[in-house]
């Protein structure tokens, strides 16, 4: 029920600054397309049908993706997809509080294209007709419309794995953006620039609270946001290295260099919890591998947080060549954490009993990071 509470919220505040701006000229169009808007109940009534259509193609559209999810999808992969989810909630949360704090990451809908212009000609083939169905049956196009803040709640539908969930999931982010909507029909909506800013910026909170729930809640994630903290570190790492070859890596490096620290915190909140039960004096009871993996992730966080504090260009123009040097901090960090892997990592020498496969696992992690270090010295040449 949070979470349900959590995603209305995050389409109620959200929809003030994108909603508002990206459908409300389409709001506007529908309700000029209506041929009895000249009294406000009946404008009421249109703009009620209308979103009420476009909720209701919501509702549809989440189940059958959260019916996807439990079918198609292993819980290996369902975790997989909690933190991507929770990494573009926090990038979205984060955009919106602070916009130029991380670069804009484009997100593209398979059939983007096509179905915008499918569903352009079916709406307008609909709104040609003076019936009381006609707003409803424009709801249940526009609900279809491919939309970035949308894809988001999408996505959180499919991660719940259920038919009924997935519903509930997009009905509840549909009922947020519903009051700005139909006040952006009936009245063209009299908030504030200003304030529809802060209401913005308030969404953007509690997109990123969400964010992070999606990552510390999922049941058997500290194997999961370790490893992927390890793998964005090492995509960050390499991506001037391989620029050449791809060019898209090093614009986004620094969004995938927080997106790493965002779930080495997770992966350490979750080691935390899971392996020391919140008493950091256990430590002491650990046998000596498993002390030094840990240490060793300790140490690789605490190096690669100035590189995350100052990843926005402010603090690269504030800083100068400075900044560069706090970034080369993560070479070592990435030496730390893939220590920390293989000695403490239930899938390599953290194991008590040790097998050829988890010792096998052990060698390719080294060989990999040893891969991306010797970029990282070929490039410095």
């Amino acid at each position: 029920m949070i979470d349900l509470l959590l995603i209305a919220t995050l389409g109620f505040l959200g929809s003030f600054g994108h909603c508002a701006g990206m459908c409300g000229a389409l709001t506007v169009s529908f309700a000029l397309s209506s041929k009895n808007q000249e009294k406000w109940w009946t404008s009421l009534v249109f703009h009620l049908l209308l979103n009420g259509g476009r909720i209701v193609s919501y509702g549809l559209v989440g189940g059958i993706l959260g019916s996807f999810g439990n079918l198609l999808f292993t819980s290996q992969v369902r975790q997989i997809m909690a933190i991507i989810t929770g990494l573009l909630l926090i990038w979205w949360g984060l955009i919106r509080i602070k916009p130029d704090f991380l670069p804009q990451l484009p997100i593209i809908h398979p059939l983007q294209g096509k179905l915008h212009q499918i569903l352009s000609l079916a709406m307008n083939r609909v709104a040609n007709r003076n019936s009381w169905w006609t707003p409803v049956v424009l709801g249940l196009l526009w609900g279809l419309i491919p939309c970035g803040f949308l894809y988001i709640a999408q996505i959180k539908s499919a991660e719940t794995g259920d038919i009924w969930w997935g519903a509930a999931t997009m009905l509840a982010f549909g009922l947020g953006t519903m009051p700005t909507m139909l006040g952006v029909g009936v009245s063209a909506s009299r908030i504030s620039a200003d304030k529809r800013s802060q209401l913005f910026r308030l969404g953007g909170w509690i997109t990123l609270i969400i964010g992070i729930l999606t990552l510390l809640r999922t049941q058997a994630m500290i194997d999961y946001t370790g490893h992927g903290a390890l793998l964005l570190l090492m995509l960050a790492l390499i991506a001037r290295p391989i620029s050449a070859w791809w060019r898209g890596l090093l614009q986004y490096r620094r969004l995938i260099g927080v997106s790493s620290y965002i779930l080495a915190i997770a992966h350490t909140l979750h080691q935390l919890d899971h392996s020391l039960n919140w008493q950091p004096q256990a430590i002491s009871f650990m046998l000596p591998s498993h002390q030094l993996g840990l240490i060793s992730g300790i140490v690789a966080l605490l190096l690669m947080t100035p590189a995350a504090i100052t990843s926005s260009d402010r603090w690269q123009n504030s800083l100068g060549k400075s900044w560069h040097k706090i970034h080369l901090l993560c070479v070592p960090a990435l030496i730390l954490g893939t220590i920390h892997t293989i000695y403490i990592g239930s899938h390599y020498l953290g194991e008590l009993e040790p097998t050829w496969h988890n010792q096998g696992r052990t060698i390719v992690v080294i060989l990999i990071s040893l891969g991306v270090l010797g970029m990282r010295i070929k490039m410095r040449k």
